[in-house]
This record gives C-alpha cells, sequence and structure tokens, in this order.
C-alpha cells in the first residue's frame, strides 16, 4: 500500500470514527442535560488545548516564543471575527420588538460559537492529518499508532464540540453538519502532508497554536460566562466535577495510547 494511500485510510477511519462515536454520545443526550454538559465541554477543549496540541506544539522545536504568540495572536484573531459575525448578523436583521431581540440574540450566540467552533476544529483536524502522513512517510507501523492516538483524543474533543454547537441553539442536524466538515479537515491535512510534507512542517507549530486559541476563546469568552448565571453550591459542585471529568478523559485518552 503507497504512503499516500495508508494516509488517506487513516484520515479517514480517524474522522469517521471520532465523528461517529462523539455524535452518538452528543445526539443521544437528553436536552436539559446540554446545560449540565456544557461543563464537561470546558474541561474537554482545555484538556485537549494544555495536555495534548500546546505541549506537542512547543515540542516540534520552534522557538516556544513564536509558538505561544501565535496563541495571542489567534485569541485576538478570534476575537475580531466573532465581532464581525456579530456585527454581520445586527445588520442584517431588523430586531423589531423586545421578543425579536432576544431570539435573535440567541441566534448570535449560536452562529459565533459555531464559527469558532468549526473554524478551531478544521485547523486542528488539518493538523492532526499532516501529523498521520508525517508519521506514515516515517514508518507504516508509526502512522497506525499515530491514527489510534488522533482517534482516542478526538472522541471527547468532537463530544464537546457537539455540546457546544447544541447549547448555542443549533439544530441536531445543523451542529452534525459542522461537525463533519471539520472532519473533513483531517483528510486535506493527511492529503497535503504526503504532497509537500517538508514544505508544511515547519507551519505545524503555528497551525497547531491557532487551533489551542481556538478552543481558550470559546471555552473562556463564551461558555465559562455562562456557568455564573447558575448560583448556589450544587450548582458549582456540578460544574467543577464535570470540567475535571473532561479534562480527566483527554488526560485518560492520552494515557491509554501513550505517545505514538
Amino acid at each position: 500500500m503507497s504512503i499516500l494511500l495508508a494516509t488517506l485510510t487513516a484520515t479517514t477511519a480517524a474522522g469517521v470514527l471520532s465523528f461517529a462515536c462523539a455524535g452518538l454520545v452528543a445526539l443521544t443526550a437528553r436536552p436539559h442535560w446540554v446545560p449540565k454538559l456544557v461543563s464537561y465541554a470546558i474541561g474537554a477543549l482545555l484538556g485537549a488545548v494544555f495536555l495534548e496540541i500546546l505541549p506537542h506544539a512547543l515540542s516540534l522545536g520552534q522557538p516556544p516564543q513564536l509558538v505561544l504568540a501565535a496563541v495571542l495572536a489567534g485569541i485576538l484573531l478570534f476575537f475580531v471575527l466573532e465581532r464581525l459575525v456579530l456585527w454581520r448578523h445586527d445588520h442584517g436583521h431588523d430586531h423589531g420588538d423586545d421578543a425579536s431581540a432576544a431570539s435573535h440574540a440567541h441566534e448570535h450566540g449560536g452562529a459565533r460559537t459555531g464559527a469558532m467552533i468549526v473554524i478551531g476544529d478544521s485547523v486542528h483536524n488539518f493538523v492532526d492529518g499532516l501529523i498521520i502522513s508525517a508519521a506514515f512517510t516515517t514508518e507504516p507501523r508509526l502512522g497506525v499508532i499515530t491514527a489510534l492516538a488522533i482517534i482516542a483524543h478526538e472522541i471527547p474533543q468532537e463530544t464537546g464540540d457537539f455540546l457546544v454547537l447544541l447549547h448555542g441553539g443549533l439544530s441536531r442536524r445543523r451542529a452534525l453538519m459542522m461537525n463533519l466538515v471539520s472532519s473533513v479537515a483531517m483528510v486535506v491535512g493527511g492529503a497535503l502532508g504526503v504532497l509537500a510534507l517538508h514544505q508544511l512542517q515547519t507551519a505545524v507549530p503555528v497551525l497547531l497554536a491557532l487551533a489551542a486559541s481556538s478552543m481558550i476563546y470559546v471555552a473562556v469568552a463564551d461558555l465559562i460566562p455562562g456557568l455564573h448565571r447558575r448560583a448556589g453550591l450544587s450548582a458549582t459542585l456540578w460544574q467543577v466535577s464535570l470540567i475535571l471529568l473532561g479534562v480527566g478523559t483527554i488526560r485518560f485518552a492520552h494515557w491509554l495510547i501513550g505517545e505514538p
């Protein structure tokens, strides 16, 4: 089997399996679970950033200042993108009465969160495809192990993305389609990685940093403020427990597979 065919097979399998498993978990969740499970999504997003993506980006040989500057630039970039999404919606609708304004406010939240999730997840999946292609170029066995590792950490992350999109007011069908679009980026990254590996390798740390910045922004700017609306000790304990569960799921996936 050629390196290109092996890479395309592995990236397709990784995208389909992680997407299917995450979709099964997220789409079978009862509607009243979604607000609570957003805490889990926060933990999964932040766990993926600080336990997987950024450590890997910092280990690739580029100066740490460059990687962290890319994270900072990414956060500012996603802030600007979010403002542009809000500006577009504000100018594209006549709010009229208070009920209409409330409806559009909810729509704005779903649109901006959906945009951040799809952009960030697509960048992350694209880089995952590059990583799989690099592993297969080195050794086929390493490529298989790398694909399994990526599937392991993608499942909790994709689950978190689904829950974020549902919490933002998107329909289950639309959330499904948005995650499917981002999953295709892994196959694209794998194909380009084989065809232009040396040219793209130097950009991987910056791409990973941008993916991390989108997840940090969604978790901190869009999701955590919503948790403060639920006051009380019981709600706080649930939130903290589910955040830790999200982080722990990422950590467990890392421990289960180990470093490829």
